[in-house]
């Protein structure tokens, strides 16, 4: 790959990174001082993350049309199912540490469906993943730093949600048509969330501001820069990569939010990032022995 080239990559998928941690601090910001309700921030972020994917897909010739548009009804409820979880647990949660439990619960919920057919982790994986559930456990344990438990287990339903949402478009041949499609099957169910918002003066401009900017540039927009640059990055890259969201999103809690770096959260951070990315090493490793043996 030339320099120049390299670079362009490294910097999209930085972007990308970003924008996905984004998504926690602008609804952390939204949601802590009650600028609007967990609902209707929902729908603006479903419905502006719709339109934004449905301008990108006309910019690129693949216009959307309503009855043949990509994607799938399962897809868009664990879609939706993911955005309102997502939401509402973050009335409870700091940035980080939302981000961090979401991001362990799409792994392992990734993990049970690959071993619930049939595939069989190697000793690296079972070791990764055994570590990344123990300090799960601990970061969820009682105490004065756990995390409220309604919101956690939210969180833990949203990054379900997500997985899911992964495994449904696993398969997909044109990823961006079929996130552009899914977000539009959601457009109905967002325009009802919206209405209690509408309706509601205590829903301020900041609030809707953050939502729209979750759902068009967090969401829509770092989505469209992501498989842009997906087909360039090797497997393990592109999951090893992921592993910054979370310590991005934390990052932003703290110089954005001010909340507080705790011990507890720092270590459960780094065994649980730790222990993701030995399974992630250990599955490729394990991949790559079998296709050199084949």
């Amino acid at each position: 790959m030339a320099a120049s080239s390299a670079f362009k990559v490294a910097v999209f998928t930085s972007l990308a990174m970003v924008a996905f941690a984004a998504n926690s601090v602008l609804n952390r910001l939204a949601l802590a001082e009650g600028e609007i309700d967990a609902l209707t921030y929902s729908g603006a972020r479903l419905g502006a993350g719709a339109l934004m994917l449905a301008g990108i897909l006309v910019w690129r010739g693949a216009s959307p049309r309503w009855g043949r548009i990509g994607g799938s009804t399962a897809g868009a409820v664990a879609l939706g199912l993911y955005a309102v979880c997502f939401s509402y647990a973050y009335l409870d949660l700091g940035a980080g540490t939302g981000a961090l439990i979401l991001f362990a619960a799409v792994q392992f919920g990734m993990l049970g469906w690959a071993i619930g057919q049939g595939d069989r982790p190697g000793t690296l994986e079972w070791a990764g993943f055994g570590a990344a559930i123990l300090f799960l456990v601990l970061l969820l344990a009682p105490g004065l730093t756990a995390p409220e438990p309604t919101g956690a287990v939210l969180m833990m339903g949203a990054g379900f949600a997500w997985a899911a949402y992964s495994l449904i478009g696993r398969r997909s041949v044109a990823p961006l048509i079929d996130t552009g499609g899914n977000f539009l099957r959601c457009l109905p169910l967002a325009l009802l969330m919206l209405l209690p918002g509408l309706l509601s003066e205590s829903t301020s401009l900041a609030g809707w501001l953050y939502a729209i900017a979750s759902g068009a540039l967090a969401s829509g927009l770092g989505y469209a820069v992501w498989y842009s640059v997906l087909p360039a990055l090797e497997r393990s890259t592109a999951a090893y990569v992921q592993l910054t969201v979370p310590a991005i999103a934390a990052a932003g809690g703290v110089l954005i939010l001010a909340e507080p770096l705790t011990p507890r959260l720092l270590l459960c951070s780094l065994g649980i990032l730790g222990g993701v990315g030995l399974a992630l090493w250990g599955g490729e490793k394990r991949r790559r022995a079998v296709s050199r043996a084949a």
